[in-house]
């Protein structure tokens, strides 16, 4: 008895945070995830469950070979450049990369007779929503080119769709975090703007106190808001998106959160009751292009994809795999430094 080949996904970015987890959900998911990255951010160890194909998204003929090698059945895409602050001081760096880097995948993926398009959008795409929490019928004015640069991909997809027949979903993320439950991969960049490790390195020791931008926000305790869903809610989101697509159910545009929102303070006064330590901290000023409050209301996709949002359960669960994967990664940096 022979037994069939596993469908083959290409994951542009998949050496990276979010995408490395969802590589290894596609691979529990019975899927060969195939890696493309060029590891400008990414690391190759946490390529575990497929090929690394080495590249970059700015390179058509690149994406092509690549294509052409594995012919997968989808895509996900999740090769971007991320830094809001980054974005506004560098708006041609961000629109290159992220929109004209994407426009090459989707011509690859029409190209070559992909089945599905799962797109990682984001919740900047919203700007200063007047409704909080944000559904997905809120009127999109990103108020940076990190939003902006996403946002013209999703109405590339919807072009695509209509004249080439590519499926898609725009996958709107809030704040991913957390780390693997099996503490097998995680978070680990040299230009780190998330929080949460922020905060679990400060505790350690391994970059300097926290900076908290902004006390003087319209909301309950002055800091920013955000809504943190465990990145492993959001590898299985992508997954249940691939399969809804590749079923014949029609394209998504869907936020992914959980739709509760904490504040930096709060975050900070979590990750100080799971560790036991005291983080340190200083301040400074609001950074443009960061709104006050950003929450999901996730209801959508909990209908349309059944998410149960399994490991975000409370903001402590989340922090509490980082804290084991954080300590592992400090613990195995600090080894090989002595060795």
């Amino acid at each position: 008895m022979t037994t069939s080949a596993p469908q083959r996904v290409l994951v542009t970015g998949g050496a990276g945070y979010v995408g490395s987890h969802a590589c290894k959900a596609l691979a529990q998911a019975g899927y060969l995830p195939v890696t493309y990255d060029n590891l400008s951010t990414g690391n190759r160890w946490a390529v575990r469950w497929g090929p690394l194909e080495l590249g970059d998204i700015l390179d058509p003929e690149r994406l092509q070979e690549v294509f052409q090698q594995y012919r997968p059945v989808a895509v996900m895409h999740f090769a971007a450049l991320a830094l809001v602050g980054e974005s506004m001081q560098a708006p041609a760096l961000y629109y290159r990369n992220n929109t004209v880097g994407a426009l090459n995948v989707a011509d690859a993926a029409v190209a070559h007779s992909a089945r599905a398009f799962v797109f990682s959008s984001t919740c900047a795409t919203y700007g200063e929503p007047a409704e909080v929490p944000i559904p997905e019928t809120t009127p999109q004015h990103p108020v940076n080119p990190y939003g902006a640069s996403k946002l013209m991909i999703e109405r590339v997809l919807a072009d695509y769709e209509m004249a080439y027949g590519l499926p898609h979903a725009c996958l709107r993320y809030f704040n991913a975090a957390g780390a693997d439950p099996e503490t097998e991969i995680g978070e680990c960049r040299v230009v780190e703007t998330h929080l949460i490790p922020l905060v679990l390195d400060a505790i350690l020791g391994t970059r300097p106190p926290l900076r908290i931008f902004g006390t003087d926000y319209p909301t309950p305790d002055g800091s920013a808001v955000r809504d943190y869903i465990h990145v492993a809610d959001l590898a299985d989101a992508h997954v249940a998106a691939l399969k809804h697509l590749i079923a014949g159910k029609g394209s998504l545009k869907l936020n992914l959160g959980t739709g509760r929102g904490y504040s930096v303070r709060e975050v900070v006064a979590s990750a100080e009751a799971v560790t036991g330590r005291k983080v340190p901290l200083s301040y400074a000023p609001r950074r443009p292009g960061d709104p006050p409050a950003l929450v999901a209301a996730p209801g959508r996709s909990v209908e349309v994809l059944g998410l149960a949002f399994r490991h975000s359960s409370s903001l402590e669960a989340v922090i509490e795999t980082a804290w084991r994967w954080h300590q592992h990664l400090h613990a195995t940096q600090r080894a090989a430094a002595t060795s």
